[in-house]
C-alpha cells in the first residue's frame, strides 16, 4: 500500500505534499527547484512506496486550460515515462494559491514568513492533495450508495 504524492508544478519551483501510508493525512513535503524534481522523486520513491502522483491542473474560470498548462503537460508526460508503474492523476488547482495564502495568514506567521513563495507552493500542494483525497472518498461513497 503506497502513498499519494501531490505536485504543485511551477516553472522555477514546485511544491510537494504526501499522504501517510493509510492515506488519511496530507502533509507538506516542502518545495524544491523544478529542475531537481525528477531526481528528488526517484530518491523519495526508492525509500517510500508511492502508488499515485497527483499533479495540479491549472484551469481558467471557464474550465479551459490556463496559460501555464503548456509547461505542465510536458512534465506530466515525462513523469509517466519516468515512473511507468505509478499512476498519474490530475486535480483542478484553481484557487489553491489563494486558499494557501489565507491559510498562511490565519496561521499567525509574521509578515516576512508569509512572503515566502515556497511556503505558498508547499501549502498549495497540500491543498491539491487534500482535495484529491476528498474527491476519491466521495467517489467511493457514491459507489456504495
Amino acid at each position: 500500500m503506497g502513498r499519494i504524492l501531490a505536485i504543485d508544478y511551477g516553472q522555477k519551483r514546485s511544491g510537494l505534499a504526501v499522504t501517510d501510508e493509510l492515506k488519511i493525512i496530507a502533509t507538506a513535503l516542502g518545495t524544491l527547484p523544478t529542475m531537481k524534481l525528477l531526481e528528488y522523486l526517484k530518491n523519495y520513491i526508492s525509500a517510500n512506496p508511492v502508488e499515485c502522483f497527483v499533479v495540479g491542473e491549472p484551469k481558467r474560470m471557464d474550465n479551459s486550460p490556463s496559460e501555464s498548462s503548456r509547461f505542465i503537460e510536458p512534465f506530466v508526460k515525462q513523469l509517466a515515462r519516468a515512473f511507468p508503474g505509478i499512476r498519474v492523476e490530475r486535480m483542478d488547482e484553481r484557487f489553491t494559491s489563494l486558499i494557501a495564502g489565507r491559510v498562511i495568514l490565519e496561521s499567525g506567521l509574521k509578515k516576512m514568513a508569509r512572503r515566502d513563495k515556497s511556503l505558498v507552493d508547499s501549502v498549495s500542494a497540500t491543498i491539491i492533495l487534500q482535495s484529491f483525497m476528498e474527491s476519491e472518498s466521495n467517489k467511493k461513497e457514491l459507489k456504495h450508495s
